[in-house]
């Protein structure tokens, strides 16, 4: 049985724009790619309770995770007609408006790419093991749904 190597999708800290932009830039010899889309998760400085949220720290299993978004990694390519496909999200702490999640298909026409981004998003956020405590400018904390 042939071994994968799993592609580690964690960074961390936020995720700079010139990392996306630099990404971004990468594809531009790959000529037969007519469509990219990005999808970017922000750090949201949410009032709960009436207190304010100024960062998430984001922890993972990392054992199950990678395992995992391999297996959902290969399901979007199954489905959808892809050239590529990113995926970076972060760990640690991550401040109010700072990028946390970046995912980047790229396919021959703009239909598969960007439904297979908005699935991907979906699949990511309801089946990898990662956890965000939501910080609160009071120095508390409390664990964030996905949603």
């Amino acid at each position: 049985m042939k071994e994968v190597k799993l592609k580690n999708i964690f960074v961390q800290g936020a995720i700079a724009a010139s990392f996306i932009a630099d990404s971004i830039q990468k594809h531009s010899s790959k000529t037969g790619i007519g469509g990219h889309s990005i999808f970017l998760g922000q750090v949201r400085a949410d009032e709960i309770k009436g207190k304010k949220v100024t960062a998430i720290e984001y922890t993972s299993y990392e054992e199950m995770a990678l395992p995992k978004m391999h297996e959902i990694r290969e399901a979007i390519f199954e489905k959808y007609e892809l050239t590529c496909m990113h995926v970076y999200h972060s760990l640690g702490k991550v401040q109010a408006g700072e990028i946390c999640l970046f995912v980047f298909t790229s396919a021959p026409h703009r239909k598969a790419a960007i439904e297979a981004c908005a699935e991907l998003v979906e699949r990511i956020k309801a089946e990898l093991p990662v956890w965000g405590a939501e910080l609160f400018e009071d120095n508390t904390h409390q664990w964030k749904l996905n949603q």
